[in-house]
C-alpha cells in the first residue's frame, strides 16, 4: 500500500513493484495462506480517505509495542477495508463479545493474541475486534489492557516491587509498555500506584 493504492496478493507469490513517484516509502503486509485464504487476490484498490486513516493508525499502533491486539486490530481493520473482507458466523453478537470478554477475564491462554482468540472462537479476527467494539463500547485491546491493569494494581497492592517482571508476567511488551498503559488507564506510574495502594 501507499498513499493512494494498495495492491493485495496471493500469500507466498513473488511481487515487484516499482515506485516512480513519491519515493519507495509503503507498506508491506503478508499473511498466511490459512488465516486470510479468502481475501480477493490480484486486484488493485483505490486507497480512500477511510483507508489512508486506518494505515496511519495502523504505523501508530505499532509504536505501541503491542502487536498481539493494538497492532492486530489496526491491522485488521485496514485489510477489511482495502479488500472488502467480510465474514458472517452463526454466533450472535452479543454471545460473542461475551465469550471473548469471559476468555481475557479468565486468562485463556488463546486469549493472549487477537488472532489466538478469534481462532478459539471460531470467527474471524476481523469479525471479533468489529463486533465487539460495537457491543461493549471499547475495542477489545482496550479492554484487554483494563484487565491487565487490574491485576497489576492487584499485584503492586501485595508490594510487588519487580516491574520488569510484572511487565512479563502480564504479557506487556516490556516494562515501559506496563508503565505507558497504565498511565493512560489511571493516570498514575505503576511506582505512584504502588505508594497508594500501600497497607497504611
Amino acid at each position: 500500500m501507499d498513499r493512494t493504492t494498495a495492491y493485495v496478493a496471493t500469500p507466498g507469490e513473488e511481487e515487484r513493484f516499482a515506485h516512480p513517484v513519491g519515493g519507495d516509502v509503503c507498506t508491506s503486509v503478508g499473511f498466511s495462506r490459512e488465516l486470510w485464504g479468502r481475501l480477493p487476490v490480484g486486484s488493485v484498490v483505490y486507497v480512500d480517505a477511510r483507508i489512508e486513516l486506518a494505515h496511519r493508525r495502523l504505523l501508530v499502533a505499532a509504536t505501541t509495542g503491542d502487536a498481539d491486539y493494538a497492532v492486530a486490530e489496526e491491522l485488521l481493520r485496514l485489510v477489511a477495508l482495502a479488500a472488502g473482507y467480510a465474514t458472517k458466523s452463526v454466533i450472535g453478537d452479543g454471545v460473542l463479545a461475551a465469550a471473548a470478554r469471559e476468555a481475557i477475564l479468565a486468562d485463556v491462554p488463546q486469549s493472549a493474541t487477537l488472532c489466538g482468540l478469534a481462532e478459539l472462537l471460531g470467527v474471524s479476527p476481523f469479525r471479533l475486534s468489529r463486533v465487539f467494539s460495537r457491543q461493549t463500547g471499547t475495542s477489545l485491546t482496550r479492554f484487554r489492557n483494563r484487565v491487565r491493569v487490574g491485576r497489576a494494581m492487584d499485584r503492586l497492592a501485595d508490594g510487588e516491587t519487580a516491574l520488569a517482571d510484572l511487565a512479563h508476567d502480564l504479557g506487556f511488551a516490556d516494562q515501559a509498555h506496563l508503565t505507558r498503559t497504565v498511565r493512560d488507564h489511571v493516570g498514575r506510574t505503576p511506582v505512584e500506584l504502588r505508594r497508594l495502594l500501600a497497607s497504611r
